[in-house]
């Protein structure tokens, strides 16, 4: 558990360059190693639980054991002082049984309380290098995701500014520039279309508002 944990976070401490260089995505594995790392810490929880738990079962029995080694002796006290020697020596030979188990469990005890601080040492510092880690890992995200916008940038500028864009935009300008004299030409012609008719009618428009104007003139003087 720790191991892997370890190795986690020389991979991540590394800023992921063997990654990087088999194509993989880093923001996906840099998302599964914290919750890897994350898995590891609840695993860690889990051990150190049940170590205190076994240390608190250890304590509970040695204090048992050491309290009935304090009755006996009591009781061997009591016997001798009734004058009963007898009962005195039946109290000493169980008190003596019960401190070879109080002993043990002493032993038992000492051991599982150090294996606890161990372990709580160790959680505490897989808690701290995991939100090292986290750090790291959303400055390497918002690194990786500045350089795919910049590749995809970059990617986009080279298309525009490729030959086959200019190409593109060139054919366009000329069949605008051509439509434009399709234009003009047809406008030209339409002017040297114009027939001798054609101005004689206009210029009899003009006649007519004339004579319309001085009849209007004329009229009005009249009256």
């Amino acid at each position: 558990m720790f191991k892997f944990f370890n190795r986690v976070k020389t991979v991540v401490g590394s800023e992921l360059n063997s990654m990087l260089d088999k194509a993989e995505d880093p923001v996906k594995m840099l998302d599964q190693f914290m919750r890897d790392m994350d898995n590891d810490i609840r695993d860690a929880e889990s051990a150190v639980a049940k170590q205190i738990a076994n240390e608190k079962m250890l304590k509970r029995k040695y204090d048992d054991a050491q309290a009935m080694v304090d009755k006996r002796m009591q009781q061997a006290e009591k016997a001798l002082e009734a004058d009963n020697e007898d009962l005195a020596r039946r109290a000493i030979e169980d008190k003596n049984s019960h401190q070879e188990q109080a002993d043990q469990l002493k032993q038992s005890y000492d051991r599982a309380k150090k294996d606890s601080e161990q372990l709580r040492t160790k959680l505490d510092e897989m808690k701290k290098e995991y939100q090292e880690m986290k750090l790291k890992k959303d400055s390497l995200q918002a690194r990786a995701e500045s350089a795919k916008t910049r590749t995809k940038m970059n990617r986009t500028m080279s298309d525009i500014g490729n030959d086959e864009s200019k190409q593109g935009f060139e054919r366009m300008e000329e069949k605008v520039m051509q439509h434009e004299a399709e234009a003009e030409t047809s406008e030209d012609l339409r002017s040297e279309s114009r027939s001798l008719d054609d101005e004689f009618e206009d210029l009899g428009k003009d006649d007519k508002v004339d004579d319309e104007l001085a009849a209007m003139k004329k009229k009005m003087n009249k009256e």
